[in-house]
């Protein structure tokens, strides 16, 4: 992707004021000729950008969303009173949810326990306070990208396209040792899937091949290069790392020599020759 495009995709969603679930509907409306799936990589990138960001500005010890909550049910707002408070002050529902349910745990048990309330936050049945169970169930299930929902869906997501990159190295014949084969062998930072024949796509040699089910922007790029990509190149030697959803332009270095980029699975690949390699003589 252009990084002009991308700009301005970015654009419009930090001047979008509403929820991540509504930006998502813009986004899809304005660029119709981008898959969606790239439009909601990008949004999640960004939101969760922001969040890093303003964390601590949003839910500070000085807020108190709880009291303000309860003052709502007491004025007898309707339903979908967390919800219209997260769109007033740009958080993900999910997130607010969570503040607000913590400060309830806590109203009476002051050392209430964070495995408790994560307990209370994946099962909402189990809050006592009926009302206050349905409006956090509102909010994750509203919210699509934070809570256990959005978390169940990113990580399926994440194993489909791993499935789909492993059925692509069956049918072309390739053998491979999974991520789960290497770390039983002692390896504890491994590629999803390391080539036990070296292939190579456009004359570069690759011996492991990542897959990303997100789009890859510069800072995202970076901080995998920093904590995967260079522990398998130099394990490994030089690999292939897909992100499915797209990535940016000028991700792609012409003189990069660890690892290649791509959007999908090449389809035309080089394989090893073994007439080529000459037996060795005492």
């Amino acid at each position: 992707m252009k990084l002009e495009l991308y700009n301005d995709i970015v654009t419009t969603i930090r001047k979008f004021r509403g929820l991540s679930k509504d930006c998502r509907d813009v986004l899809k409306e304005k660029y119709n000729d981008i898959p969606v799936y790239t439009l909601y990589s990008i949004l999640s990138l960004e939101v969760q950008h922001k969040m890093k960001v303003n964390h601590s500005k949003l839910f500070g010890n000085n807020k108190n969303y709880y009291d303000t909550y309860m003052e709502a049910v007491q004025n007898g707002e309707p339903v979908g009173i967390l919800l219209k408070m997260a769109k007033d002050i740009g958080a993900p529902p999910a997130l607010l949810a969570r503040n607000v349910l913590e400060k309830h745990c806590g109203k009476d048990e002051f050392n209430v326990s964070r495995n408790e309330v994560s307990k209370l936050f994946k099962d909402t049945t189990l809050i006592q306070d009926k009302d206050l169970a349905y409006e956090v169930y509102l909010c994750i299930l509203y919210d699509n990208l934070y809570g256990p929902i959005s978390d169940a869906v990113g990580t399926s997501v994440g194993q489909e396209y791993e499935l789909k990159l492993q059925n692509y190295l069956t049918e072309r014949n390739l053998a491979f040792r999974n991520e789960e084969h290497l770390r039983s062998r002692g390896y504890d930072k491994t590629p999803d899937f390391k080539l036990e024949v070296p292939i190579a796509i456009n004359g570069f040699v690759i011996n492991w091949i990542e897959s990303k089910a997100r789009f890859g922007n510069t800072e995202i790029h970076q901080k995998y290069i920093k904590e995967q990509f260079l522990s398998y190149w130099n394990r490994f030697g030089p690999g292939l790392v897909i992100y499915w959803f797209g990535f940016l332009d000028n991700l792609s270095e012409p003189n990069e020599k660890r690892f290649i980029i791509m959007d999908h699975f090449p389809e035309e690949i080089t394989y090893m020759d073994p007439t080529c390699i000459k037996p060795t003589t005492l």
